[in-house]
């Protein structure tokens, strides 16, 4: 099991930001050579599920819809593999906070979201939902994404205000 700051294919492990039940998720180094780095997002699964056949395939199918979608409001997935039996996908690190730990903020400090930011954010997300809805194959015929899990720890919101929709693994 790779450690922290560990060498990890073309990437370093750098920091293990959360865990679930199929997934652990890191901040991670990529390198691309003559000291060109790159701050990103290492979602590995769980090396027991590496075993399981269609979760490898969920992984898998999760990976080729990632790297398809191009818009400013998904978190776009730049590389898929295997390491030492773990599947990853490396996505974008977005610097900021997922919208489940600004709202503990905001209720902590008894505050009420301003309307505006509440709007912009909706808007932002539904920019990003009627993309991957109407996202075609290569072929033309439509793939009718709906995300599944829309929820307030898969929107980020990035430090200078872009509004970003993740997980499109059970899509």
């Amino acid at each position: 099991m790779p450690k922290m700051g560990e060498k990890f294919g073309n990437y370093e492990l750098l920091e293990k930001m959360a865990v679930g039940g199929m997934a652990e998720i890191f901040r991670a180094r990529s390198f691309h050579g003559q000291g060109v780095e790159k701050t990103i997002v290492i979602k590995r699964i769980h090396p027991a599920l590496s075993n399981e056949k269609n979760f490898v395939a969920m992984f898998i199918d999760e990976a080729r819809l990632g790297v398809s979608m191009v818009h400013g409001n998904i978190v776009p997935v730049f590389d898929f593999g295997c390491v030492d039996g773990y599947y990853f996908l490396a996505m974008e690190y977005v610097v900021g906070q997922d919208m489940a730990t600004l709202h503990a903020r905001v209720r902590m400090v008894d505050m009420e979201w301003p309307i505006e930011l509440a709007i912009h954010v909706v808007m932002e997300i539904l920019e990003g939902l009627q993309y991957a809805h109407a996202k075609r194959d290569d072929k033309g015929r439509p793939l009718e994404l709906v995300h599944r899990d829309v929820s307030p720890s898969n929107i980020l919101v990035s430090d200078d205000g872009q509004v970003k929709l993740l997980d499109f693994g059970i899509a």
